[in-house]
C-alpha cells in the first residue's frame, strides 16, 4: 500500500509540450550554482517580487519547504542529461505565505558560457486530497475484484470482492496460484494470458468465462477479467494485476437471446407436427436439460376438424387426452421415460389439471421429491422413475398458440446438478412459445393439406370406365407433390351406344382454389356430355360457364372498377365410338391430342385450336377422324411437353417417339412417359390419358329397318327378341321385347322415316331406335283414364338408363339394361 500511495506523490517527467508550454507561467532562468539570472512579469505577479528583488540572488530563498540537497543534485543532472523534470514544490510569497505551484525545469543549456535552466511554474488549484482511508476502502471495498500476482504468477494482493467471488480465504490465496485454488475456471487458459501479458507488456481486457467456485459451488457463473502488466521506475515489469466482474445476470440474459434465436433456426423446420414437437426435444438437451417429452393434445394430431382446444371454449376435462410427440434424453433410449412416441398418456405434474393447458402458467419444481404423496399416488410409474434416475428438478410449460393449447412440454434435471431456476423458466417458456407457433402452422397446414389431397382425389375419377370400346390409363402429377392439390383434370365418361366420352382440361393456378375451380368444371363437363353434346357444343356451354365462374371470382376493386378476374382454362373434348371407330373432338386453346397407329405412326390431329374457356363470343369447331383398331390416343396437359428447356412443339415431338417405341402394357407405358418426359419437379401440373381403341365387330352389333307401318312392330320386336337370346341373354329377352317395342311403336306413330333400330352388344345391352324427326321425347305420367302416353315411363322403369341423343339426321332414342 504504501507504494501505492508514493505514485500520487513522485515526481514524473516531463514532456517535450510540456516545456514549450509556458505562454502563462511565472517563468525564471537560474544558472548552474543556483543564481537567478531571469525573472518575468508573470513571475513577478505569482510571487509579489519585482525583479529587483530577485534576481542576482539565490534561488533558495524563494523555496517554503525544507531543503533537500540530494534530490536537487538529481534533478539537476537529470536536466543535464536532456531529459526534464516536473514537480510540485511551496514556494514563499512576498507576504510570507507558501503558495504550492507546478514547477517545470527544463533540459540544462548554455547563455555563453554559463549552464542554465529554464523554471516555469503556475499556481496549483485547490483540489480534493485523497486520504489513505478512501484509498484503502477504495481498493478493498470495489465491486470488481482486483489481485495482483508476481512474476511467478503468484498472489501476493488481493481485495475482498475477489476473495468474496473465490471462496478461498486471503490467507490461503498468498504466495499460491490460481491453479492450485480453483482449478474449475479455467486456471490454465488464465494463467496462459497472464504469461501474455507479461511476456508483452500489453493489456487483455474483457476475457469471458465460465466456472464454478468454493463461494457457490451449485452453480456455474460468468465473469469477465482483465488483464494489465504493473510497471516499476526502471520500466520493467515486476507484475500484473487482474480484474475480475461476476457478469452472469449477463451472460444469461445473453445466452436466453441466443438460446431463442437458435431455437427459432432449428424448431419448425418442416410443416409436420410430429417432427417439429421433436425438434424440440433434440434442441433443449443436453444444453438446458438433460430429459425432454412434448405431450400434445389427440386432436392436435388429427387431420379432422378444429384440432385442438380453444382456451376460452369453456373448462377442459380433468385429465387430457394426449400422445407423446416427441422426448429425448442424454441417455440412450429415454430410459426415463415411461410412455414412448406415439403412446398415449395424460402426464401433468401434481395437482393441476387440464385447465394448465388452456390457462396455466409453466410450472416450477426446483426439488422433485419421488416421495410425495400426489407423486405416488397420481404418477406411481413417474415417481419410480424420478427415484430410480435421479430427476432432481422440473419444468413444465403448456404449449399455446393462437387462442389455442396444444400440449406440455416438460424439461427434466438430472445429471446436471444445478436445479432449474426462475431465469430458466424464462427461458424455456420463449422456447416454447416458438415451438408451440410452429407446432399450430404445422397442424393448420397439415390439415388444410389434407382436405385439398382429399378434395382432389374426390375430383379425379377413381376408375377409368372405358367398357370393351377403350384400354385406359392415367398418370397424375401435381407440380408441388407437398400440396397434392392442382387445376389439370381428366376423364372418361361412358356414353350411349358404347361410345366414350374422353376429356383432359388444365385451370391455370395451383393449390385448392384451382383445385376446386377443376371440381367445377369437371362436373359441368360430365353433365353436358350426359345430355349427349357434341364436342363441339359442349365446349361452347362449358366457355359460359368460366365466364360466370370468372364473374364470381371478381374482387372488390375490380367490381369498383367494372373488371372481372379471368380464369384461364383449356379443354380438349373427344368421342370415340367402337361401333364406326371414328373420333370426334374439339378443343378450347388446348393442346392437340396426340395418335399413334398399330404400326407405330405418330401423328398429332389439330382440331381448330378455339380460344381458351372464359373468353366468350368465339365460336368452336369439332372435327373427326377415324382410327385403326389398336390404335393409341394420348390426350394430356402442357405440362408435361412443355418446359424451360424445350418449347412445347419439341415436347410434343419427343412424346410422340415414347409412345411409339415402347411395347410395354398401357399403365407401364403411360407412368414411363411421364418419367422420361419430366425427370425432375417442373413449376407446372401434368396430366397424361391413354387409351387403346378396340372395335365392336358385325357379331355386336345388328341392325333392322322399320317400316312405316304398325304392323311391322311385331316382326321387328320378334327379330329382336331372337337376337337377345342368340346373344345368350334369354334373362333380357323379355325385357328387351317391351322395349323394342314401345320405342318403335313411337316411332312409327309419330317420327318421320327412315326408321331403323340398332342393337348392339357391350358392356351392356343397347336398343337405338333413329328416326328422321328432331322432335325430342318427353316423359310423362299418364293419367288413370288416358288409353296411351305410358311407353316411355315403361322404358324408364326397365332400362338400367335411357335418353336420346340429336344427329345431323335426325335423333336417336336408346335405352340400356344391365347385362346379368
Amino acid at each position: 500500500m504504501d507504494s501505492a500511495r508514493d505514485a500520487f506523490d513522485a515526481p514524473t517527467p516531463a514532456g517535450p509540450r510540456d516545456l514549450l508550454d509556458a505562454s502563462t507561467d511565472a517563468a525564471a532562468i537560474v544558472s548552474a550554482d543556483g543564481v537567478v539570472v531571469g525573472w518575468t512579469r508573470a513571475a513577478e505577479a505569482l510571487l509579489g517580487r519585482p525583479a529587483s528583488q530577485v534576481v542576482g540572488r539565490s534561488a533558495a530563498e524563494l523555496v517554503a519547504m525544507d531543503r533537500d540537497p540530494a534530490r536537487a543534485a538529481g534533478v539537476a543532472e537529470r536536466c543535464r542529461a536532456g531529459m526534464g523534470w516536473s514537480g510540485v514544490i511551496s514556494v514563499r510569497h512576498r507576504d510570507g505565505r507558501p503558495v504550492d505551484v507546478d514547477l517545470r525545469v527544463s533540459a540544462s543549456f548554455r547563455i555563453g558560457d554559463d549552464e542554465c535552466f529554464l523554471l516555469s511554474a503556475s499556481s496549483r488549484s485547490e483540489r480534493w486530497t485523497l486520504g489513505q482511508s478512501v484509498l484503502d476502502g477504495f481498493l478493498t471495498r470495489s465491486p470488481v475484484g482486483m489481485a495482483v500476482m508476481d512474476l511467478e504468477l503468484r498472489y501476493v494482493w488481493l481485495n475482498d470482492t475477489l476473495e468474496r467471488f473465490g471462496g478461498v480465504p486471503r490467507e490461503q490465496r498468498l504466495g499460491r496460484r490460481l491453479s492450485e485454488l480453483l482449478p474449475g475456471l479455467e486456471a490454465v487458459a488464465i494463467e496462459g494470458l497472464m504469461v501474455k501479458v507479461l511476456e508483452t507488456g500489453a493489456p487483455v481486457t474483457d476475457y469471458e468465462y465460465l466456472g464454478w467456485s468454493w463461494a457457490d459451488p451449485h452453480r456455474r457463473h460468468a465473469y469477465s477479467t482483465s488483464f494489465f502488466p504493473l510497471v516499476g521506475d526502471d520500466d520493467s515489469v515486476t507484475g500484473v494485476c487482474y480484474m475480475v466482474q461476476d457478469v452472469t445476470e449477463r451472460w444469461h440474459a445473453r445466452r436466453l437471446l441466443s438460446l431463442v434465436n437458435e431455437a427459432g433456426a432449428r424448431v419448425g423446420t418442416t410443416l409436420d407436427v410430429m417432427r417439429t414437437a421433436q425438434e424440440l426435444a433434440d434442441f433443449a438437451v443436453p444444453g438446458f436439460a438433460d430429459f425432454v417429452i412434448v405431450d400434445l393434445l389427440e386432436p392436435v394430431l388429427s387431420t379432422e376438424g378444429h384440432g385442438a382446444w380453444l382456451t376460452d371454449a369453456g373448462p377442459a376435462p380433468a385429465r387430457p387426452v394426449m400422445r407423446r410427440a416427441g422426448m429425448c434424453s442424454v441417455r440412450e433410449g429415454c430410459p426415463e421415460a415411461v410412455a414412448r412416441i406415439g403412446d398415449r398418456v395424460d402426464f401433468l405434474p401434481p395437482p393441476h389439471d387440464a385447465n394448465l393447458l388452456i390457462d396455466g402458467e409453466p410450472i416450477l419444481i426446483p426439488v422433485l421429491d419421488p416421495s410425495d404423496d400426489l407423486w405416488t399416488t397420481e404418477q406411481p410409474e413417474r415417481a419410480v422413475s424420478i427415484r430410480e434416475f435421479g430427476l432432481h428438478s422440473l419444468i413444465s410449460v403448456p404449449m399455446r398458440a393462437r387462442n389455442t393449447a396444444l400440449g406440455l412440454a416438460t424439461f427434466v434435471r438430472s445429471l446436471n446438478p444445478v436445479s432449474f431456476r426462475p431465469d430458466d423458466v424464462l427461458l424455456a417458456r420463449e422456447v416454447v412459445a416458438r415451438a408451440a407457433l410452429c407446432v399450430d402452422n404445422a397442424r393448420r397446414y397439415t390439415r388444410e393439406h389434407t382436405a385439398a389431397v382429399t378434395l382432389q382425389r374426390s375430383l379425379l375419377p377413381h376408375a377409368l370406365a372405358g367398357g370393351t370400346a377403350l384400354e385406359l390409363a392415367s398418370s397424375y402429377r401435381p407440380a408441388d407433390p407437398t400440396d397434392g392439390a392442382c387445376g389439370d383434370w381428366f376423364d372418361v365418361i361412358p356414353l350411349s351406344g358404347a361410345r366414350v366420352g374422353l376429356v383432359v382440361g388444365d385451370v391455370v393456378g395451383h393449390g385448392i382454389a384451382a383445385a376446386a375451380t377443376m371440381g367445377r368444371l369437371r362436373t359441368a363437363v360430365q353433365t353436358l356430355a350426359d345430355m349427349e353434346m357434341p364436342p363441339d357444343e359442349l365446349l361452347a356451354h362449358l366457355d359460359d360457364l368460366v365466364l360466370r365462374l370468372s364473374g364470381e371470382q371478381t374482387d372488390d376493386t375490380s367490381a369498383q372498377q367494372g373488371a372481372t378476374a379471368f380464369l384461364g382454362a383449356t379443354c380438349l373434348y373427344a368421342v370415340y365410338d367402337p361401333v364406326t371407330r371414328r373420333c370426334k373432338m374439339a378443343r378450347a386453346g388446348h393442346p392437340p391430342p396426340v395418335v399413334v397407329t398399330p404400326d407405330g405412326q405418330v401423328s398429332f390431329p389439330e382440331p381448330p385450336a378455339g380460344p381458351p374457356l372464359g373468353l366468350g363470343g368465339m365460336a368452336f369447331e369439332s372435327t373427326e377422324i377415324e382410327l385403326a383398331e389398336n390404335s393409341l390416343i394420348g390426350l394430356y396437359t402442357d405440362g408435361l411437353v412443355e418446359g424451360a428447356d424445350r418449347d412445347i412443339e419439341q415436347g410434343m415431338s419427343r412424346l410422340g417417339e415414347v409412345l411409339a417405341r415402347s411395347d410395354a402394357d398401357l399403365e407401364t407405358l403411360c407412368s414411363s412417359a411421364v418419367r422420361q418426359l419430366v425427370p425432375v419437379p417442373q413449376p407446372d401440373d401434368i396430366a397424361l390419358l391413354l387409351a387403346r381403341t378396340h372395335a365392336l365387330g358385325a357379331e355386336h352389333v345388328v341392325s333392322w329397318d322399320v317400316p312405316v307401318d304398325p304392323a311391322a312392330v311385331a316382326d321387328i320386336r320378334a327379330r329382336a327378341t331372337r337376337q337377345v337370346e342368340a346373344w345368350g341373354l334369354g334373362d333380357l329377352a323379355m325385357t328387351s321385347e317391351l322395349i323394342v317395342s314401345e320405342l318403335v311403336t313411337n316411332a312409327v306413330r309419330y317420327a318421320a322415316p327412315p326408321i331403323r333400330l340398332r342393337m348392339i352388344l357391350d358392356a351392356r345391352l343397347t336398343c337405338e331406335v333413329s328416326d328422321a324427326s328432331s322432335t325430342a321425347p318427353r316423359l310423362r305420367h299418364a293419367r288413370i283414364t288416358d288409353e296411351g302416353g305410358r311407353g316411355l315411363f315403361l322404358v324408364a322403369q326397365l332400362a338400367h338408363r335411357w335418353g336420346a341423343r340429336h344427329t345431323a339426321d335426325g335423333k336417336i332414342i336408346w335405352a340400356e339394361q344391365e347385362i346379368p
